[in-house]
C-alpha cells in the first residue's frame, strides 16, 4: 500500500513536537561521518535503557560529485551482553515513518516500544536508521495537500490530480534540495554507510512493509552485507503496488471466518460478507448517497459518497479484521456513518511525506507486472487507489527509474526468515510466496489470522516462537521453527444498528 498521508493540523503539531534539532554543526562535515550523543530512557517496566543517538552525513545524491550533504538520523542500543552476533539494523515502514521518537518521546507508548528495543539488545547491538528526507535528525520533506469537496463523490482521478499538484509544488517548497536523490537505492546506500561508520562489516536486517522493500534493496545493492534477515509483511522490489485479486483473497479469508460467526449471522445477507460487498458496490455504482458523520474535529458534516469512496474505505477497513465485518454490514444495510466519516477524513487537507511518492515513483514496476495490475480481475472491486496516482505521474517526479535489473529478484544465499500473516490486506501473502524460490536458505512462518505488522508484533501471542526468532538473529539457528502458527479466533464486532427483521 503506497498512500501515506498525515491528515489535519493536529498531526502537524505532533510532528513538530517529536522533532529534535538536527545535529548540523558549523564546522564542515564529510560524507560518511557520524556525530552522536548519549542518553537514557525508561521502559514500560521501569527499567532504564542507555542509547546513543546521532546523525549520519551522506551525499544527497551520490550520482552527483558536487552533491550537498544531508543528515540521516540513527540510534544504537548496545547489546546487554556481548553475543558475537552481527548487529541488528531495524528498517521502518512507510516510506515516511520515523522511529527515533521512541527515545525522544516519553509517553506510555514510547516506553512500551523501549521495552521492544531492549528485547532486541538481548540478541545483539540494535541500530535504527531513519529514512533520508524523513528524519528527526535531518530534513523532513513534507507538503500539505488540498482539501477535496464534500458535495460530490471522490474518485481516483482526484487523487491523481492531488499527486500531480504535489509534484508541481515539491521543488519550490524545498529550494536548494536535490529531490532526485531520494530513491530506495540511496536509502540502501545509507544503511551501508552507517554500518561502515559504526565499524560493522556484517549486519542483520529486521524489516516489515516498506522496510522489507528497503531490506531487499540493501541485499541487491550491497551483496554480502546482510548476514541474516527477518522480513514480515513482505513488499518485494517489483511489488510496490499490490495485485487487487491478492488483496481480495485476504478479504475472502477474513470473510469466511466472519460468515461462521453466530453473532454476525442476523445481519449476513445471502452470499455472506463478500455478497454484502458486491451488493453495496452495485448499489453505489448506480447512484451516490448523502450521509452525515463527524470528522476528526468532532464537527458533524454532510458528505456525498459513491462507489470509489467505498472502494477506498474497504481497503482501510480491512486492515482491522475485528471491525471489518461491522463496516461492511453497516454499509450494506444502508447505515453510511462509518463510510461518511472515512470520506470526510480522506478529503481533508493533510500532510504528505514527499519521500513516499519520490521513492515509489522512482522504484516504479516492470512492464509485465504493470500489465497484470491493470488487467487484474478484482480491479472492479477494489479500484486503483493503491497505484493509479503514482503511475499516472511517472515522469513528473524527479527521481530516476530504478530499472528492471534492480527490481528483478535474483538468487541470494542469505539466510532469511519470512514471517507473514495470511489476513494481511496491505502486503498480501502472495508477495512472500513469490520470493521463496530466490532465497534457498529461507524459512517461512505463516501466521494464520495475522494482518499487517512487524515480526514481533505478529508473534506477540506466541512468545515461544518469538524467542526462536531472536535465537535466529543471535546464532542463525532455524531448528524447530514452525512453518505455521495460528492466532486465537477473532472476536468480530457486531454491526452498530439492530439486526433487520426477517420474515
Amino acid at each position: 500500500m503506497k498512500r501515506l498521508l498525515i491528515r489535519g493540523g493536529a498531526a502537524l503539531a505532533l510532528a513538530a513536537a517529536l522533532s529534535a534539532p538536527a545535529t548540523f554543526a558549523h564546522e564542515p562535515r564529510r560524507a560518511g561521518q557520524i556525530v552522536s550523543e548519549t542518553g537514557t530512557t525508561t521502559a514500560s517496566d521501569g527499567s532504564s535503557m542507555a542509547y546513543e543517538i546521532g546523525t549520519l552525513y551522506v551525499p544527497e545524491n551520490r550520482l552527483k560529485p558536487d552533491s550537498r550533504l544531508i543528515g540521516v538520523g540513527w540510534a544504537r542500543v548496545k547489546a546487554a551482553q556481548p553475543t558475537g552476533a552481527p548487529p541488528i539494523v531495524l528498517l521502518a515502514g512507510g516510506p515516511g515513518v520515523t522511529m527515533l521518537d521512541i527515545v525522544l518521546d516519553h509517553d506510555e507508548a514510547a516506553r512500551r516500544r523501549v521495552k521492544v528495543w531492549q528485547n532486541y539488545a538481548q540478541a545483539a547491538d540494535l541500530v535504527v536508521i531513519e529514512q533520508r528526507g524523513y528524519s528527526l535528525r535531518g530534513d523532513r520533506l513534507e507538503l500539505t495537500t488540498k482539501a477535496l469537496p464534500l458535495d460530490r463523490p471522490s474518485v481516483v482521478a482526484d487523487d491523481v490530480e492531488l499527486t500531480r499538484d504535489l509534484a508541481r509544488r515539491a521543488q519550490a517548497a524545498h529550494p536548494g534540495k536535490d529531490l532526485s536523490g531520494y530513491t530506495i537505492v540511496q536509502c540502501a546506500n545509507d544503511v551501508a554507510d552507517l554500518s561502515r561508520a559504526l565499524g560493522y562489516d556484517k549486519v542483520s536486517l529486521v524489516a516489515a512493509s516498506f522496510g522489507s522493500q528497503w531490506a531487499f534493496a540493501v541485499m541487491k545493492a550491497h551483496p554480502g552485507l546482510a548476514a541474516r534477515v527477518v522480513i514480515s509483511s513482505a513488499e518485494p522490489l517489483d511489488h510496490g503496488y499490490d495485485m487487487p485479486s491478492q488483496v481480495f483473497a485476504a478479504f475472502q479469508r477474513i470473510a469466511w471466518e466472519a460468515d461462521q460467526d453466530p453473532g454476525l449471522k442476523p445481519w449476513l445477507p445471502p452470499g455472506g460478507l463478500i455478497g454484502a460487498i458486491r451488493a453495496t458496490l452495485d448499489r453505489l455504482a448506480k447512484a451516490p448517497v448523502t450521509a452525515k458523520a463527524k470528522g476528526a474535529d468532532g464537527v458533524e458534516r454532510t458528505v456525498v459518497v459513491g462507489l470509489e469512496d467505498y472502494q477506498l474505505a474497504l481497503i482501510g477497513a480491512s486492515a482491522r479484521a475485528a471491525t471489518f465485518p461491522r463496516f461492511v454490514l453497516d454499509t450494506y444495510h444502508r447505515h453510511y456513518e462509518a463510510l461518511a466519516a472515512d470520506a470526510i477524513g480522506q478529503r481533508s487537507a493533510g500532510t504528505r511525506a514527499l519521500i513516499n511518492p519520490l521513492i515509489n515513483v522512482g522504484l516504479d514496476m516492470s512492464a509485465a507486472r504493470k500489465s497484470l495490475l491493470w488487467s487484474d480481475p478484482a480491479l472492479p472491486v477494489l479500484g486503483s487507489w493503491n497505484f493509479a496516482s503514482y503511475l499516472a505521474t511517472k515522469g513528473e517526479w524527479p527521481t530516476p527509474d530504478a530499472g528492471d535489473t534492480f527490481r528483478t529478484p535474483v538468487h541470494d544465499p542469505t539466510p532469511i526468515l519470512f514471517v507473514q500473516g495470511d489476513w494481511d490486506t496491505s502486503t498480501p501473502i502472495e508477495n512472500t510466496l513469490a520470493m521463496l524460490p530466490y532465497f534457498p536458505n529461507s524459512r517461512t512462518i505463516i501466521v494464520h489470522r495475522a494482518q499487517h505488522n512487524g515480526t514481533f508484533a505478529l508473534l506477540r501471542e506466541r512468545p515461544e516462537t518469538a524467542a526462536q526468532v531472536y535465537e535466529f538473529l543471535r546464532s542463525g539457528k532455524t531448528e524447530g521453527l514452525p512453518a505455521r502458527i495460528e492466532l486465537p479466533p477473532v472476536a468480530f464486532a457486531k454491526p452498530s444498528h439492530p439486526a433487520p427483521s426477517r420474515r
